[in-house]
């Protein structure tokens, strides 16, 4: 009995955290869907899609230190850059 309780109080406990979780996704995703007027199928494959999370557009967006790493690795790569060239490459990009 104990432990039922303790059980049944531990769910209870968990279960906002994880509502607030879900609540915050849908509410980005149905943003999106609207900003895309999005309507009928078209939105409940879209909605069904973002919340599963096999979206790309329910991917956030990078931050601009990512971006500027993906920049500059897509840079050294257009260069054929290896080993410590792409080193000096890269520590030069992220710095400038």
């Amino acid at each position: 009995m104990k432990r039922s309780a303790l059980l049944i109080g531990l769910l209870l406990f968990a279960m906002p955290a994880f509502a607030g979780t879900q609540q915050d996704k849908m509410t980005q995703c149905n943003a999106e869907a609207s900003r895309k007027n999005l309507k009928g199928e078209e939105h409940k494959a879209f909605m069904k899609k973002c919340l599963s999370g096999s979206s790309k557009s329910a991917h956030k967006e990078l931050t601009p230190q990512q971006a500027k790493m993906k920049q500059c690795n897509h840079d050294a790569s257009a260069e054929h850059l290896t080993g410590q060239p792409r080193k000096d490459f890269m520590s030069t990009c992220l710095k400038g």
